[in-house]
């Protein structure tokens, strides 16, 4: 560092006591800078609940609970940028802390680049995560609903490496079909994915609302699909704005 160059043969213990505070202030502010970074890369958002067993029942199956998101859960939600989501999740899932680097925690009420807002595991079964990308980044125009951006496919073309936290290949998607819940209509798609960092077998749910595309993604091994896929069918299937 600069003030370090400076001063290269300096022994603080050895000098005079105003000598030794001197030093001992620029040693301290030239490390803040260092903490101040250190602190943002590891800073985690807190969860919305920490404790699944103590959400409400699921009213559709007794054997999920309801995870809903308040408007003041996430950083995104306190702005504004996402409309609150629920899905239903077995009880026994927890929920995992995210990197503000990845919660879009540090760039809020305006982020360029998609973040994750929450995310949960259960290592039996599988994971899922809500990944919210600004609407500027598929399409030009305000508000646009999922229908405006294009088709399934060229949406899923987009946000494929945010499902598979890699890469994406069209040849990798199985299926793909619509859903309409009120007004909002959901893009749904089944992925293999031998390659990705999320697992070998992707669910992903989006729609748009705002100014923001909202993907919902179940991911889970070759042994968790094998035997949970129902249960990892049931989560997607539950995602709603």
């Amino acid at each position: 560092m600069a003030t370090a160059s400076l001063m290269p043969t300096l022994n603080i213990f050895n000098a005079s006591p105003s000598v030794r505070t001197r030093a001992s202030v620029i040693v301290a502010s030239s490390q803040q800078p260092r903490r101040r970074d250190l602190l943002l890369k590891t800073a985690v958002a807190i969860p919305a609940i920490l404790n699944l067993k103590e959400a409400p029942i699921s009213e559709s199956d007794p054997s999920f609970v309801l995870f809903k998101a308040k408007p003041s859960d996430t950083p995104a939600l306190r702005a504004g940028n996402v409309q609150p989501y629920q899905f239903v999740l077995p009880p026994n899932w927890k929920q995992l802390r995210i990197a503000n680097i990845l919660s879009g925690n540090y760039c809020q009420p305006k982020c360029a680049e998609p973040w994750i807002e929450v995310k949960f595991e259960n290592e039996k079964q599988g994971k899922v995560q809500v990944v919210a990308s600004p609407l500027i980044r598929l399409t030009n125009k305000p508000n646009a609903t999922i229908e405006d951006i294009g088709e399934p496919e060229r949406v899923i073309a987009s946000l494929g490496p945010f499902v598979t936290g890699n890469s994406y290949d069209s040849d990798e998607l199985v299926d793909t079909s619509i859903e309409k819940i009120g007004d909002q209509t959901y893009y749904k798609y089944v992925l293999e994915t031998p390659f990705a960092l999320t697992g070998s077998h992707n669910l992903a749910k989006a729609t748009a609302k705002g100014n923001t595309v909202v993907l919902f993604v179940v991911s889970a091994t070759e042994k968790q699909w094998q035997s949970s896929q129902e249960t990892l069918q049931a989560i997607l299937d539950s995602f709603q704005l």
